[in-house]
């Protein structure tokens, strides 16, 4: 349990007014998701700041707030309240997150990859959730400010699992230095924020910062070829666990037949019939053995995992279109892994639209160009592109003859027109990173 005094001697905090002996509950950012009892921390952020909501916080109930920008007199009728001052809440909470741990003998497993780190979280999760009470990362609070939140939500919990995010070098070296690991996984290493990291070697150094917190294995996909290629050097750094299907690996999925396939001698079923929910199958299952839960507990955590919202998500209109909305986020191997799951669909004509990739810099035409090459391999009735980028997509197609083709400068432009496209018996893939906001054109569908 941590108290205000923590705040005061560990984050160089000013009790400003209150109870230096209140204990710190659930820790929240957020007013509208505020609860009696819990901590408010006022952060900064680019449109707004947190710290002009304190009252907010105080009249939904909660106990303490932290903030680092209070400049007015404090109002008489919050004096009896509980407010602490810190230079930086940020920096607080995973100061506080940090101790919190070390206060916690526990396994806690950490995911990170450039694809499929939610999905491989939530797994996990649902494996472990068998026979353990687990705490885990929610939705993909996975960077500087949700990973310590997470951490700091912690009770009597069995495990922590936990998703590890990053943009630039340094950031994962820092929540790991904060969760202290006992088993790590790494996914994959793609081409994610290779605008701001500049090569894939960059990237799979970024990874490979979650070893620098690891007191156990690393749990890494021998099929992917930066971290196969790289191998003996991973090795170095800390206990390594393959899992694959291609590669000679620790953990082998074979007889792969739709969602189910053969481990050792057990057959698993997968919830998504694709690849890249057997490489999250093979995790779960190696995690799950590590932990001692029973390989029927195991089959049964794997095949019940429920997907988060927007993350190959089914919906069906009223006209008879199958929606699989995939609009969290886009990446090359996210895109490919989607569309397996749309080629296996059985429909009257299979459709994609996809959306710009960001965050690529330089690489912008090449993976733009890919995403083409990508999508002319998959045998679409019809590719409906959106945004400035994908202009790049639009042209490797009509090189290569591909003329069933439509374009959109951006998703408020394209919704009529997309819905007059569609017909019944479609099924419709929707993917693009999350800023391109192709989830609105899924709303206005299923009205």
């Amino acid at each position: 349990m941590l108290y205000v005094n923590d705040i005061i001697n560990k984050c160089n905090g000013k009790l400003l007014c209150g109870d230096i002996k209140l204990p710190l509950n659930n820790f929240s950012k957020d007013t509208r998701t505020i609860n009696k009892g819990d901590v408010y921390i006022g952060i900064k952020g680019e449109s707004f700041d947190g710290n002009n909501f304190y009252k907010d916080a105080f009249d939904k109930g909660a106990s303490v707030c932290i903030l680092d920008n209070i400049n007015e007199e404090i109002p008489k009728e919050y004096k009896n309240k509980t407010i602490v001052k810190v230079d930086d809440t940020i920096k607080c909470i995973g100061i506080l997150a940090k101790y919190k741990r070390s206060l916690y003998n526990m396994p806690v497993i950490a995911v990170t990859g450039s694809v499929g780190k939610t999905s491989t979280k939530e797994m996990i999760a649902n494996v472990l959730s068998t026979k353990y009470k687990v705490l885990k990362t929610e939705a993909n609070y996975n960077n500087h400010i949700g990973l310590p939140l997470t951490i700091l939500k912690l009770t009597n919990e069995d495990i922590l699992v936990v998703e590890m995010g990053m943009n630039n070098l340094g950031e994962i070296s820092y929540l790991t230095d904060i969760a202290k690991p006992t088993i790590g996984v790494i996914t994959n290493v793609g081409m994610a924020h290779i605008g701001n990291l500049g090569s894939r070697e960059n990237i799979l150094k970024a990874k490979l910062e979650i070893t620098e917190g690891l007191s156990g294995p690393l749990i890494i996909n021998n099929d992917n070829d930066m971290l196969h290629n790289n191998l003996e050097y991973i090795k170095s750094l800390c206990k390594v666990i393959t899992i694959g299907i291609t590669n000679k690996s620790d953990y082998m999925a074979k007889e792969i037949q739709d969602k189910t396939f053969k481990v050792e001698d057990n057959i698993i079923e997968s919830p998504i019939n694709n690849s890249a929910f057997i490489y999250n199958s093979l995790v779960a299952y190696v995690i799950g053995k590590i932990y001692n839960i029973s390989i029927d507990k195991i089959k049964e955590g794997i095949k019940s995992m429920k997907l988060i919202s927007n993350r190959l998500e089914y919906k069906h209109t009223n006209n008879g279109v199958t929606i699989i909305d995939d609009t969290y986020n886009s990446s090359l191997d996210a895109i490919k892994a989607s569309l397996e799951i749309l080629a296996k669909e059985k429909g009257k004509r299979k459709v994609a639209v996809i959306g710009d990739i960001l965050e690529v810099g330089d690489y912008n035409e090449e993976v733009h160009r890919k995403v083409g090459e990508i999508l002319l391999n998959n045998n679409l009735d019809i590719i409906i592109t959106i945004g400035n980028n994908t202009k790049y997509t639009d042209t490797y197609l009509k090189e290569k003859g591909y003329h069933n083709l439509y374009h959109f400068n951006n998703e408020k432009e394209s919704h009529k027109e997309i819905e007059s496209i569609l017909k019944s018996g479609d099924v419709v893939l929707f993917k693009a990173s999350h800023s391109m906001q192709l989830g609105n054109i899924v709303k206005y569908l299923m009205q």
